[in-house]
């Protein structure tokens, strides 16, 4: 039916939550920073973290969806104390704040059995996520998924997220994909479905338990609205 499969991730294949205001979160990451000889107590490091996340969501004007690499945050708190570490010890200090974040992380089910399905059909897979690469790609093995990916892009790599046209046009171009054969899966239809139509990509809409409230009628090619994945196969897999 299609040629090339588009994924969003979170809310879509995986079922994640996480709670970034834990005071054991900032308890432990604050220990992490003073064992670096970055001394903050949790209360401090919370906050100047967010006023640095702010900060580099304002600084970016070319979009009204923008992102950026944590790890930078991370770097940049070690600097505030006149630390300058190594980018493995950047790279551990937010993978550490992520672990401490995350409460549940598992796939919905019927999703191993629809990549192995399209690989299986020699179909093209690909990821589009608002996520950090530092976090989700990780993630992803763990789950053991990105072995089904022909190409993954992350939102923390382009410093801007789904909706941007601009974020879906740099996969369709860096992969060659014509729209009319490629279809757009996802659980948010802001970034998901509005997004994709504006660049002409077929679109599944499916409402899981991590999807936004909807505000008005939806506008998809296709529509799951009681969550089921394993709905998905034979809509679009023939």
């Amino acid at each position: 039916m299609f040629k090339n499969y588009i994924f969003d991730l979170y809310g879509t294949l995986v079922d994640i939550n996480t709670n970034e205001d834990s005071l054991i979160l900032w308890e432990k990451l604050s220990l992490f920073y003073s064992y670096q000889e970055a001394n903050y107590s949790s209360n401090e490091l919370k906050d100047k973290y967010m006023q640095l996340v702010n900060t580099k969501l304002k600084l970016n004007t070319n979009t009204n969806y923008p992102d950026f690499n944590i790890e930078e945050i991370f770097k940049e708190l070690f600097n505030k104390k006149g630390i300058f570490p190594s980018a493995d010890t950047i790279k551990d200090t937010a993978q550490i704040f992520r672990v401490l974040s995350v409460n549940k992380l598992s796939l919905y089910n019927g999703v191993i059995e629809l990549l192995e399905s399209l690989k299986s059909k020699n179909r093209n897979v690909y990821l589009l996520s608002n996520a950090q690469k530092v976090f989700t790609l990780y993630e992803m093995k763990l789950l053991d998924i990105d072995k089904y990916f022909d190409g993954i892009l992350f939102s923390s790599d382009f410093c801007v997220c789904k909706p941007d046209k601009f974020f879906y046009n740099s996969l369709i171009e860096k992969y060659n994909l014509d729209p009319m054969e490629s279809i757009m899966i996802g659980n948010d239809y802001t970034c998901d479905i509005q997004g994709a139509k504006e660049v002409n990509l077929n679109t599944l809409y499916i409402h899981s338990n991590l999807s936004p409230n909807l505000v008005h009628e939806i506008d998809s090619n296709y529509i799951i609205l009681d969550g089921d994945f394993n709905k998905v196969k034979p809509l679009i897999l023939k």
